[in-house]
């Protein structure tokens, strides 16, 4: 189950925790990543997790952040619209929404997918390890 303490936990180790630097560097430099996935890890200690969920709360933040992995999960959900709706992945890899869409909307549905790519992943390692 998703609780409100989780989506918290989220939003001050996604938001709060992370420096400027590792927003901007995260998906060019693994240091970058790095750093910013063991600061967001940091707000799940409230929640006494074993090992293992914590080490899947933080290496799951390192690997969709450092690759945007959720740009994947956009594109590959898309391909389930109608023939016409369906772009090549090199019409769509900045986001995983075709370059024509406007970028604001993009990048903001981009965020929201990845924020609860996140929150799912957080849940089930909280509640099953």
């Amino acid at each position: 189950m998703i609780t409100a303490d989780q989506i918290v936990a989220h939003a001050v180790g996604d938001y709060i925790a992370q420096s400027d630097w590792m927003a901007n560097e995260k998906t060019k430099r693994s240091v970058a990543a790095a750093c910013h996935a063991l600061s967001y890890g940091l707000p799940f200690l409230f929640f006494r997790p074993s090992l293992t969920a914590m080490a899947v709360i933080v290496l799951s933040h390192f690997a969709i952040d450092r690759w945007r992995l959720a740009r994947y999960v956009v594109w590959a959900k898309n391909q389930l619209a109608p023939k016409e709706w369906r772009y090549p992945w090199v019409d769509c890899e900045a986001t995983g929404y075709h370059k024509d869409r406007p970028a604001w909307l993009s990048v903001w549905l981009l965020i929201i997918a990845d924020n609860i790519l996140h929150v799912i992943i957080n849940a089930a390692a909280l509640a099953w390890f």
